[in-house]
């Protein structure tokens, strides 16, 4: 999840970041069976890091080793952060498991590593509850719908579109525009994908029509001054499914609208 950066004031001086490289060597070194045996949760803990910090590294790449290492670092976390034990770690763990799993899926590791990263995010759910931990709960389903979708785009029929759907739909109860307005503008994003998806795949002018109406929604708060590139892509997601329609019904206004959303995102 993104933060927001923190404000320096005056005068103060900070120490630099650690380096994800260095972060990964100095939870390896604080590995060790014998650490296990002696304060399990903490030897957890390196584990959680490990697997945060193989996360970031990650991003500097396209391979999959990072990531493949952060899954089985994430997963030896787990087998100290037992929902019994430590329910709270136990979630935030699995829901880390399931961005890198997605990741890896995305990057070619097959529809399996996506179904993989289904399970870790409904287990997170099972902790997440809205009434508890309302952020982490619209966090979660947000995640789970991009796995969902990502399935759905693969693979034929609309059942786990259908299910994206009604996770983003999910997320959109907490994640509200006067709460968390690029939270709920990226999920209104993600919505509008997943029902154009849905439309396309069922032939369904109707969800089409729902997509453009999450786009529009997205760019209430992905303005082209704020966030340029998030309001590009959002500009060319909405062109295509006006396009689409256009070309299902013969509307000529829904034409129009395409062409001056594609003009619209080739400005950035």
């Amino acid at each position: 999840m993104e933060k927001e950066p923190v404000a320096k004031e005056a005068g103060e001086t900070r120490r630099a970041a650690p380096r994800p490289e260095d972060t990964v060597a100095a939870c390896r070194a604080a590995i060790s069976d014998r650490l296990r045996d002696r304060a399990p949760l903490e030897w957890g803990q390196a584990q959680l890091d490990l697997g945060n910090a193989l996360r970031t590294l990650s991003e500097r790449s396209t391979g999959p080793l990072e990531l493949q290492e952060a899954v089985t670092a994430y997963r030896d976390a787990l087998k100290v952060f037992t929902r019994e034990r430590t329910p709270a770690e136990w979630a935030r763990t699995q829901s880390s498991l399931g961005v890198v799993l997605r990741r890896l899926g995305e990057r070619g590791g097959g529809a399996a590593r996506l179904e993989e990263a289904v399970l870790a995010y409904r287990e997170a759910l099972k902790e997440y509850r809205r009434e508890r931990s309302p952020q982490d709960w619209a966090m979660a389903q947000n995640n789970l719908g991009n796995a969902l979708l990502g399935l759905g785009e693969r693979g034929g029929g609309t059942s786990r579109l259908e299910e994206a759907v009604l996770a983003y739909r999910e997320a959109l109860r907490e994640r509200s525009r006067e709460k968390a307005p690029l939270a709920w503008a990226m999920t209104q994003n993600n919505l509008g994908n997943a029902l154009a998806s849905l439309g396309e795949r069922g032939n369904i002018t109707r969800r089409l029509e729902e997509a453009v109406v999450a786009f529009r929604e997205a760019l209430k708060e992905r303005s082209r001054a704020k966030v340029p590139l998030d309001w590009a892509a959002t500009q060319h997601n909405m062109g295509t499914v006006l396009a689409s329609i256009a070309a299902r019904t013969g509307a000529a206004a829904r034409l129009h609208e395409a062409v001056t959303a594609f003009r619209e995102a080739l400005k950035d």
